[in-house]
């Protein structure tokens, strides 16, 4: 099936009871088992739910993997992967993480013994000379929150094999409308599915997805331990949600190349950062392995403009954090999503004070411009 079928044909898309072409929310937490000690199928919902197993078998298809895991959040998700290593493990990870990936590696990872290094992952010789004896993973975002920088993925999960460590990509920016990082030699991908793949702001998720067996029976037995699973209800929304990804993409797609072309002809603006500005040193890599540049955009104003007026000024998009929803969302990373990061790391890696990030939601062209254009008189 091509890709836009297979987010509605995918995975188990037909509840095999009934036939129901929309597979139910089965809430039970336990199961009927028949036989004592026979291994049936559902025991537990912890451990396993129809509902639940419904999602995994779609993104892991969607994603070109062999096993998926659905928890209860995107953070939720990294860390049951973070939890595949041991103390003493060394893991390199992208200088440019949303907040949340940065708190959860130096706020709990770190006491449990995991060792880390930072890197910029565009840079090869950088992540080569970063490789210690007890490195185990490199774990980057491609593109990157919030700044939108772009890595070889291919590139690097070749310097992975080469010195036999795993790769995991989070690939909520790109989705796999835009690319299939598991196709391009990686080990692991995580989602948080709140964003994109939900798509609707009504929903908390976090999958990931791999096409390793080792690494899966790994997965599943941190998943069950851990315990932090994505409830039926939860599942069902975010499968309602994967369905009309490609649609919603579309339009996504069309109205950030309408509000970067904007934002490039405003002269208050003073930076953009976006993927498929052909300006950009990251461009030719994006377009190498991304069928498109996404909807996220991020931008700083010229100096002496007041970021907070600005985005305080916006009627129709919304100031929040999240991202990837049906409506227009914009935060400021640096008091919001990456308020976690100190000041002089968030500065050295690019995130300003004034930097502005903007999810393009699928509203209508005229008014999303005509809302900012508002907005930028103002200041």
């Amino acid at each position: 099936m091509k890709f836009n079928t297979k987010l509605i044909h995918g995975g188990i898309s037909e509840d095999p009871a009934t036939g129901a072409v929309s597979i139910p929310v089965y809430r039970s937490s336990t199961f009927h088992q028949h036989q004592l000690g026979a291994e049936p199928k559902w025991e537990y919902a912890r451990t396993g739910n129809p509902t639940r197993q419904a999602l995994e078998k779609l993104i892991a298809e969607i994603e070109n993997g062999t096993d998926g895991f659905a928890f209860a959040s995107g953070s939720a998700a990294i860390h049951a992967v973070f939890s595949l290593f041991s103390a003493g493990d060394h893991i390199i990870i992208g200088n440019d993480v949303y907040g949340g990936t940065f708190r959860l590696v130096n706020k709990v990872l770190k006491r449990f013994g995991l060792e880390f290094s930072v890197v910029d992952t565009r840079d090869l010789a950088a992540i080569e000379a970063a490789v210690q004896v007890n490195t185990k993973a490199i774990y980057f975002e491609t593109p990157t929150n919030p700044l939108l920088k772009i890595t070889d993925i291919q590139a690097v999960a070749d310097i992975a094999k080469k010195h036999d460590l795993k790769t995991i990509v989070d690939n909520t920016f790109a989705t796999p409308y835009n690319q299939n990082p598991l196709t391009l030699g990686v080990d692991i991908v995580v989602h948080s599915a709140t964003k994109y793949l939900g798509g609707h702001s009504d929903v908390v998720a976090g999958l990931a997805v791999t096409n390793s067996k080792q690494i899966a029976e790994d997965l599943a037995f941190l998943q069950n331990s851990i315990g932090s699973v994505l409830g039926p209800d939860d599942s069902w929304l975010l499968m309602r949600g994967i369905k009309t990804l490609g649609v919603r993409m579309r339009v996504h797609h069309e109205n950030a190349n309408l509000v970067y072309d904007y934002l490039t002809s405003n002269d208050k603006v003073a930076n953009i950062y976006y993927p498929g500005n052909p300006e950009s040193d990251d461009y030719n890599i994006a377009k190498k392995q991304m069928r498109g540049f996404g909807a996220m955009i991020s931008f700083e104003l010229q100096p002496g403009l007041d970021a907070k007026k600005f985005v305080e000024s916006l009627q129709l998009i919304d100031l929040a954090e999240s991202l990837g929803g049906i409506e227009s969302l914009i935060e400021v990373p640096a008091v919001m999503t990456h308020a976690a990061i100190p000041r002089e790391i968030r500065l050295k890696n690019g995130i300003t004070d004034e930097l502005i990030r903007l999810s393009v939601g699928i509203e209508d062209e005229e008014d999303l411009l005509d809302d900012l254009k508002q907005a930028f008189d103002k200041i």
